[in-house]
C-alpha cells in the first residue's frame, strides 16, 4: 500500500544543561521551530494509527513522543511545545507517578524546580523519590487538559523482567500490563491500547500478552523501519532524537520520510548493526 511515511520521535528529557538521553531546551525549541517553519504537523496517536491503517496524513507529518514521564517533560518541553503549537505523546511509567500540586514550568513567575540529568532520576527513583524526578498525576490531568500532551502506558515498572526473572518474565509482564492499565483507569479515567516497551525489549511471548491485555499498537525503540500505510501497528518504529540543531534533525526526518531514501539508509545502518532487514 502506497502513501507517505511518518516519523515517530523519541524523547526522553528536555532540560539545561544536555546529559544522556537528553536535549536543551534550546536545541528543542530550534527542533520545534523547524518544523513549524516547514509546516509540519505533530499527529496525535489517533491520527498517526489512522494513517497507517488508511493513509491520508498531511505530507509533512511527525509523531512526536517521550519515554517514561520526567518532570523535565512539564516544566520545559510542554511549554515549547505550547508556543510551537505541536503535540506530543508521553509514554508513563505508571509505577513512579506521584500526587500533588503542580510545579512552575518555563514561562511562569515562579523559580522553576530541579530536573536532575538522567543517572541521577535513576538513582532517585531506586532510593523511593520518585516524586522529585517524575511528574505527578495534576500535572498529567493539566496537559491532558492544555490538549498539548496525551498519555499512554509504559508499564508500571518499567522492569526488564526477561533479565531478572527470565523463567517467570511472562507472569510479570501479566501484571505490569494489568498494574498499568488499572493506575492510568483510576487516575485519568480511561486507558487506551497503545504501549511503548520498557528499555525497548520485547519479543513473541510479550506481543501475544500485550495484545491479550487489550494493547494493540505496540511502540519499540527500533529506528529502521518505515512507518506507512499498510506497515506493522505491533511494531512501530522509533528514532531517538539527538541534542542538536532542527537543521540536524530535519535532515534526519526527510532521510526518513523519503520513499527511496529510507530503504536504502534503513538497509545500510541495519548491515553495519548486522541486523537483517524489515521494512
Amino acid at each position: 500500500m502506497a502513501g507517505n511515511i511518518v516519523p515517530v520521535l523519541m524523547y526522553h528529557h528536555v532540560r539545561p544543561g544536555g546529559g544522556m538521553i537528553t536535549t536543551t531546551p534550546e536545541h528543542f525549541e530550534d527542533q520545534l521551530r523547524w518544523l513549524a517553519r516547514r509546516g509540519y504537523t505533530a499527529l496525535s496517536t489517533a491520527e498517526f494509527i489512522r494513517h497507517v491503517r488508511h493513509g491520508g496524513a498531511p505530507r509533512r507529518s511527525v509523531l512526536i513522543t517521550f519515554d517514561d514521564g520526567y518532570l523535565d517533560n512539564w516544566v520545559y518541553a510542554a511549554p515549547l511545545l505550547r508556543r510551537y503549537h505541536m503535540r506530543a505523546t508521553i509514554f508513563l511509567v505508571t509505577g513512579w507517578v506521584g500526587q500533588g500540586p503542580v510545579r512552575p514550568c518555563l514561562g511562569g513567575p515562579d523559580p522553576l524546580p530541579e530536573t536532575p540529568e538522567h543517572r541521577e532520576c535513576e538513582r532517585r527513583i531506586a532510593q523511593g523519590r520518585a516524586d522529585e524526578a517524575i511528574l505527578r498525576w495534576s500535572e498529567v490531568r493539566a496537559l491532558q487538559d492544555q490538549g498539548t500532551v496525551e498519555f499512554h502506558s509504559h508499564t508500571h515498572t518499567h522492569t526488564r523482567w526477561d533479565l531478572l526473572d527470565a523463567v517467570n518474565k511472562n507472569a510479570h509482564m501479566r501484571d505490569e500490563l494489568a498494574q498499568s492499565r488499572a493506575c492510568l483507569r483510576e487516575q485519568l479515567g480511561e486507558v487506551s491500547d497503545q504501549l511503548c516497551w520498557p528499555q525497548g525489549y520485547f519479543d513473541a511471548d510479550y506481543v501475544r500478552i500485550a495484545h491479550e491485555a487489550g494493547f494493540q499498537h505496540l511502540y519499540t525503540t527500533r529506528a529502521f523501519g518505515r512507518n506507512r500505510p499498510g506497515s506493522d501497528l505491533a511494531s512501530i518504529y522509533r528514532f531517538a532524537v539527538r541534542d542538536t540543531t532542527g537543521a540536524s534533525l530535519g535532515r534526519r526526518i526527510q532521510v526518513a520520510a523519503h520513499p527511496l531514501l529510507a530503504p536504502a539508509f534503513n538497509t545500510w545502518k541495519r548491515w553495519k548493526k548486522g541486523l537483517s532487514y524489515v521494512g
